[in-house]
């Protein structure tokens, strides 16, 4: 029975490693070819790793919460076939060696140059990789306990419930909690029973999950690098709302995609774009760079309540058709959890959809390292003025507010306004009588 090497695979440029967040298979479980073994997650997206050929797991090199270099080996499988690879010996020998190997590999890729010539280096939690009895701490637990003040001794303390007894990110949990609990028990006995108040039960303490923890930092950080500035303008999308009843039926039958509003917005955002290239632009230090392609982010709600914004590359060579399509697709993807790495980066401007949740405008941050980002509100019904040859009346107009942040370190008033406008004049110009 042949054994074979199931690494982890190259997830997108720039990225070095990944977070083992979940085996979906247990040792001694058979797995069809293709099928789904574990999943993974960067800092840009969430992942699975699927089982090049049918057999049954052998052995998980990694736990999870470990953080796993690409290309290193995570999970042997035994295969029906009788042939052996050259490289099983090797194999063999890497499983003896490979949890120190890991954990030196965390180490030495998390640590910053200062720190390695720190003095008290070799006495931080950081930098230990077993305890006293000579169980593995994964770089996860050694973060927790570092964050928490947790001593090596208190480690050595703990029951782990993982492979060979190690301590997994549910122990210490588990440990931190209890270790809370009683602490909690002692000030309650300190306090009378009748000043005992809802205040200890009143709330409920949730832990972010891994992409809320990324985008509140992402978030953040935006707002910390960029001088961000809003600008409003109202807009009159009547006709795009008409083409869009009269086609849709049309579209789908012809092209088996439905046509939402967002595909057009896109095809706007893209001719404004080309007109003032300076808002496709990004910065690095007192450096401009502007981009002569253009892709186009589009913020996208997640069942979880997270956000994530797969990119439309080179949206400016596509028609409406292509648009469509690509929105589909990539909603549909990232909804499921199915989008890769390079899917999710490379965007040069962002489009988010207020209106999809029914309000009307927003105040949008821009996504790094763009300098601008579009947010386009709830389409109403509403009166308005209708100029004509024969005078001003009183009309019943489809209305949407549309805002842009954008960077004023780069992007002034002037421009971000002009751009905006172009913006809506493009689609006050939509051509009732444009063909699918």
């Amino acid at each position: 029975m042949a054994k074979i090497e199931i690494e982890l695979p190259p997830m997108g440029e720039g990225i070095t490693e990944a977070t083992i967040t979940k085996f979906l298979k247990n040792v001694g479980d058979f797995v069809e070819e293709e099928e789904a073994l574990i999943e993974i997650a960067t800092d840009k997206v969430d992942s699975e790793i699927t089982t090049p050929e049918s057999g049954t797991v052998e052995k998980f090199l990694f736990e999870e919460g470990d953080e796993v270099p690409i290309g290193a080996i995570v999970a042997i499988l035994n295969t029906d076939s009788d042939e052996t690879p050259s490289n099983q010996t090797e194999v063999e020998d890497r499983d003896k060696i490979i949890s120190s190997d890991k954990i030196d590999f965390v180490a030495e890729n998390k640590v910053k140059p200062e720190q390695k010539n720190q003095e008290n280096q070799e006495k931080s939690i950081l930098f230990v990789n077993k305890t006293s009895s000579g169980n593995f701490i994964s770089p996860l637990v050694r973060s927790i306990a570092h964050k928490e003040g947790i001593s090596v001794e208190e480690l050595d303390n703990i029951q782990g419930s993982g492979i060979e007894g190690r301590i997994t990110k549910k122990d210490i949990l588990n440990y931190l909690k209890n270790k809370t609990s009683k602490a909690d028990n002692v000030v309650a006995e300190q306090i009378p029973t009748n000043k005992i108040t809802a205040q200890s039960s009143g709330f409920e303490i949730i832990e972010m999950d891994r992409m809320r923890k990324l985008i509140a930092h992402h978030m953040v950080n935006s707002k910390q690098i960029s001088a961000h500035v809003t600008s409003f303008i109202e807009v009159d999308v009547t006709t795009i709302v008409q083409w869009r009843n009269k086609v849709k039926d049309a579209f789908l039958k012809k092209y088996g995609e439905k046509i939402t509003f967002t595909p057009i917005f896109i095809e706007a955002a893209v001719q404004a774009l080309r007109d003032y290239p300076m808002v496709n632009v990004s910065v690095e230090g007192d450096t401009i760079i502007k981009k002569n392609f253009i892709n186009i982010g589009m913020a996208t709600a997640l069942p979880s309540g997270n956000l994530i914004v797969p990119v439309i590359k080179s949206a400016g060579e596509m028609n409406l058709l292509g648009l469509t399509k690509a929105v589909n697709d990539l909603a549909n993807r990232a909804r499921n959890n199915k989008l890769k790495p390079d899917e999710i980066q490379g965007g040069t401007f962002t489009i988010t959809n207020l209106g999809s949740f029914g309000n009307i405008t927003g105040t949008p941050i821009i996504n790094q390292p763009e300098v601008a980002i579009l947010a386009v509100g709830a389409i109403k019904k509403k009166p308005a003025v209708i100029e004509s040859p024969q005078g001003d009346m009183i009309g019943i107009r489809q209305l949407m507010i549309v805002s842009m942040s954008y960077d004023h370190r780069v992007v002034d008033g002037s421009l971000g306004g002009m751009f905006i406008k172009r913006f809506a004049d493009i689609l006050e110009q939509f051509n009732p009588d444009r063909e699918i």
